[in-house]
């Protein structure tokens, strides 16, 4: 077994490991389900910025569109939960293609911009069209249908440890594919392109191509987790698809550490966590969380796991200093 394959099966393991122990150490369950929610959207964001240094605000259109689009297939199609989760990927895919495929036709502050654009147009589409997003007052009202595998009802995920074991499947098997994703050659491309796109390009790659596939990627998995953070509040609030969302989805991404997949389950869960302990102590706690952004990146440049990496290296070498000290003494 090479390094390569025993690092990676070391960090799929510290993320089962922690999927297990969340709802054991965090105050309620559906916390615990929250933050795999939200880092299910963090990880789709970090395919973008940390292994393509595309630093997009459109995430919550996607968001935002799986939220809206499960929610009414649920509520007026009777859609199962397999179907609908098929849907808010299938959704936050073409979403992610049509806004991918018009900014990446520009690049540094101008692509940021394309997409902030896209994100108010979004939101002011859902607004206008309430009718079926429900405005203001949001989708009211949205089922949380229970899992049928081959018309056996599996669990009817009423309950909130049931709905958090299915979520946490579900971030599972996200997170092996998104690994796999960026160990294959797609993912070495992804990150050449990230560290000198006009290299990448001048050997034969279509960087256009790649970034594009990136973003249709990224756009499924935010749309998945867009429709179950839904199925978890019964609710679609206009907020999903806000600018907000999308500033909130990087923060977790740039906080828990761009280019790692595990950061982005410790960047949601710090924001989740302050969110929920800060907000019941003092309304203004946002300032709080600028507070802890400015921190991280000004002294932990690679995030909470780049921190956490980082200390257990050095404790790795000073243990290594050690044991040549004492061998050089004994001789």
């Amino acid at each position: 077994m090479n390094s390569k394959t025993s690092i990676f099966r070391g960090i799929t393991l510290i993320a089962l490991v922690l999927i297990v122990l969340m709802p054991f150490i965090l105050p309620s369950v559906t916390l615990a389900t929250e933050i795999l929610i939200f880092a299910l959207a963090a990880l789709a964001c970090n395919l973008l910025l940390g292994y393509t240094g595309l630093l997009s605000f459109g995430q919550g259109i996607f968001f935002g569109g799986g939220a809206y689009s499960a929610s009414l297939v649920m509520i007026h199609f009777n859609f199962g939960l397999i179907s609908a989760l098929l849907i808010s990927i299938l959704v936050g895919a073409a979403l992610a293609f049509i806004v991918g495929s018009l900014s990446i036709r520009r690049t540094g502050i101008y692509f940021v911009m394309l997409t902030l654009a896209f994100t108010q147009m979004a939101y002011f589409l859902a607004y206008t069209f309430s009718d079926w997003t429900g405005g203001d007052n949001g989708l009211l009202d949205v089922p949380r249908p229970a899992l049928n595998i081959l018309g056996i009802t599996v669990s009817d995920l009423k309950s909130s440890e049931s709905f958090y074991a299915f979520v946490a499947i579900v971030f599972f098997v996200v997170f092996v594919f998104a690994r796999r994703v960026i160990h294959s050659p797609f993912g070495t491309t992804l990150v050449a392109i990230r560290e000198n796109e006009n290299r990448s390009s001048a050997v034969g790659f279509s960087t256009n191509h790649f970034k594009l596939v990136a973003f249709v990627i990224s756009g499924s998995i935010t749309g998945l987790a867009g429709a179950l953070y839904a199925m978890l509040l019964n609710f679609a609030p206009l907020s999903n698809i806000d600018l907000v969302m999308s500033e909130n989805i990087l923060i977790m991404t740039i906080i828990g550490g761009t280019s790692s997949l595990l950061g982005s389950l410790l960047g949601a869960g710090a924001i989740v966590l302050l969110g929920d302990v800060l907000s019941s102590i003092w309304p203004r706690w946002m300032m709080i969380l600028g507070v802890a952004l400015i921190a991280v990146v000004l002294f932990l440049p690679g995030g909470l796991w780049g921190g956490v990496t980082s200390l257990f290296n050095k404790l790795i070498s000073n243990k290594k200093n050690k044991e040549e000290s004492s061998t050089e003494v004994s001789k």
